[in-house]
């Protein structure tokens, strides 16, 4: 069984890694502009990391797994910098047929250690090692969420587009979030959009511009205070777009 399907084409993004096209959502489930291991990296990985460096164990919640490239960056990030803590990482994937399919998928050669990790997830759904935990829940996000009782350090806000993917991004969806993450906790997402932005804050999210040197701006948000990031004045964002709302499950 090869990856490429009705559902899905491979595809390369800018910085040389490949992505997926996916024709269900019409759309890459990366920035190919980006790239999809910088994207990874930039807008998740380092960010989310360096907020828990001194953390010996953290609990990572990866909406959605998809090609698992935030999960994957994760661990290779971890290797790099020969950082050794304890990670748990629960994904939810509403996609069986794509997690099927990762072991042909052409991942970057950096991944190369973590392939028997994909071996196993895709068919088995979970890996387990000494310092490593994943498991994939097979189903529906937001019905995870509701029955959902761990408790995260780290949320990759990763889902398909607000607007191609709605759902996974209303106030009542970010009222989960809140509800699962730690107060010191870190959402991560490539979305800047006003809507976005709205239903963290309605949620006591703080919102912070996540930005720098070769990727496009992103955001991050806690419940807590951040360091090193600018905080986004919502309060004058709200001023000057009295008309934008936060997506809300009863008009998706």
């Amino acid at each position: 069984m090869g990856f490429e399907s009705l559902e899905h084409k491979m595809v390369q993004s800018e910085d040389g890694s490949f992505t997926a096209y996916s024709t269900a959502f019409d759309e890459h489930y990366h920035s190919t502009r980006d790239g999809a291991l910088h994207e990874s990296l930039s807008k998740h990985v380092i960010p989310a990391l360096r907020h828990h460096q001194n953390r010996e164990e953290i609990t990572i919640l990866d909406i959605c797994f998809g090609l698992g490239f935030n999960t994957l960056a994760t661990l290779y990030y971890l290797r790099e910098h020969k950082i050794e803590k304890k990670i748990r990482i629960y994904s939810p994937e509403f996609d069986a047929s794509l997690i099927t399919s990762l072991t042909d998928f052409k991942y970057p050669d950096i991944f190369a250690p973590f392939l028997p990790i994909i071996e196993a997830l895709s068919k088995e759904h979970i890996y387990e090692d000494e310092g490593l935990y994943i498991e994939l829940y097979i189903g529906d996000a937001r019905d995870y969420l509701r029955s959902c009782d761990v408790k995260f350090d780290i949320v990759y806000q990763d889902a398909f587009s607000p607007s191609s993917n709605p759902i996974l991004w209303t106030k009542e969806y970010f009222s989960d979030i809140a509800r699962c993450i730690k107060k010191d906790g870190i959402v991560t997402t490539y979305s800047m959009a006003l809507k976005t932005r709205l239903a963290l804050y309605e949620n006591s999210f703080k919102i912070y511009l996540n930005s720098g040197e070769g990727h496009r701006d992103a955001t991050v948000a806690s419940l807590s205070a951040l360091e090193g990031y600018q905080e986004v004045d919502m309060s004058h964002k709200i001023s000057c777009n009295p008309d934008v709302r936060a997506l809300r499950d009863h008009n998706v």
